[in-house]
């Protein structure tokens, strides 16, 4: 079975069946790329709404993966330049930052900076002040170094960061040093003012069916405490197409953020895996050395720095695969050194039942990846 035919096997599967209790996606789009050479499967809806098909040009919300492709990516060009270095104190940056003086970079990176893992700051008395100074009031719920607290705020922060260093907003920032130089050309943030020419919104799959998530998580308190509730906001309540499902880049950070927010494509999320998987030395990104930093594991095995860490069997051999999800149902992923890259990107939460958690699709196709791979006697080809 061909590469092409084994990826199209799956997409259909994945939106056509879910496991016990839970919601299939209603679309996906599945990415592969060995040595430069792609496939790309796309099946199912990109909206419920209009009944649109998804297609391997279909957008998606990246949700989470913004902190990879776009802010992880953004620090290791400034470090490689000199700009920063991992132990830059984050307060020598940001002289409000609400963390412990001896934060870093570095801490933020690996989520060990001990900040909350989550809040609704759009909800804060105090959100005409800005983003900025809502999160700047927000005391650490752990000490510093205590243990890895993946942490939306931590890149909240990461993306302040960038800015005050390039001296640029976020969004021209990460064009300038990660998507333009990678040719990721329909790759960018969207604001809550309105749409984008790179991305017009009849490219885009739904995201989501409103707040309903974080809806459901200020009315509970799960999995976090919330300080704030607020029962007069007015929560999204349709199908979000070309806006940012994440709520607090929508509705504080108004649709540009360290933590969420771009939008982008299986080929563009190919194209940043191929960059990172390169065989060569260095990268359009970084040198040889900083990508050995960021790829290293910290004291949490399953965490390097911004990105998460698993193995992948090729051939009866572990290789590190570098990856991090989105919340949406978005992954991308990356083996150092082999020109291995692998994407995902679904829609996974446009189902009225509990959504398909975005591990179980990636971790499937990881393994029909490494099959792939592991079965060819070419080594041109997957």
């Amino acid at each position: 079975m061909t590469t092409q035919l084994t990826l199209q096997v799956l997409a259909d599967h994945f939106v056509s069946e879910a496991p016990a209790g839970a919601g299939a996606p209603a679309g996906v789009v599945l990415g592969l790329s060995f040595q430069g050479q792609r496939t790309i499967v796309a099946s199912g809806l990109a909206s419920l709404r209009d009944r649109r098909p998804m297609t391997v040009d279909t957008a998606h919300d990246l949700a989470s993966v913004t902190k990879v492709v776009g802010t992880t990516a953004a620090l290791m060009r400034l470090i490689s330049g000199g700009a920063l270095s991992l132990d830059t104190k984050v307060a020598s940056v940001l002289p409000l930052f609400a963390g412990d003086g001896g934060t870093t970079i570095r801490d933020l990176l690996q989520h060990q900076a001990g900040l909350w893992e989550w809040q609704p700051l759009y909800l804060a008395p105090d959100i005409t002040d800005g983003a900025e100074a809502v999160l700047n009031g927000i005391a650490p719920r752990y000490p510093l170094r205590s243990g890895r607290h993946y942490s939306d705020l931590g890149f909240m922060y990461l993306g302040l960061v960038l800015e005050a260093v390039t001296g640029r907003s976020l969004g021209d920032a990460l064009n300038e040093l990660v998507f333009a130089p990678l040719g990721m050309l329909r790759t960018s943030f969207l604001k809550r003012s309105g749409s984008s020419a790179v991305l017009p919104a009849p490219a885009m799959a739904a995201s989501s069916l409103g707040d309903r998530a974080e809806r459901t998580m200020v009315m509970t308190g799960e999995p976090y405490p919330v300080r704030w509730s607020e029962p007069r906001f007015q929560w999204r309540e349709q199908e979000l197409v070309g806006e940012v499902n994440d709520g607090n880049c929508y509705h504080a950070f108004h649709g540009v953020a360290g933590h969420a927010g771009l939008f982008s494509t299986a080929d563009d999320l190919l194209s940043f895996a191929e960059a990172l998987s390169s065989p060569s030395p260095s990268t359009e990104l970084c040198s040889a050395d900083v990508a050995s930093m960021f790829f290293t594991p910290s004291s949490e095995p399953m965490q390097a720095l911004g990105f998460r860490r698993m193995s992948i069997d090729i051939r009866g051999t572990q290789h590190p695969l570098l990856w991090h999800p989105g919340f949406t149902g978005c992954a991308v992923g990356f083996v150092p050194s082999m020109g291995l890259g692998i994407t995902l990107a679904s829609n996974r939460l446009l189902t009225d039942a509990a959504p398909v958690a975005t591990i179980s699709l990636w971790e499937r196709l990881v393994d029909v990846a490494a099959d792939l791979y592991s079965s060819t006697t070419d080594t041109r080809t997957p």
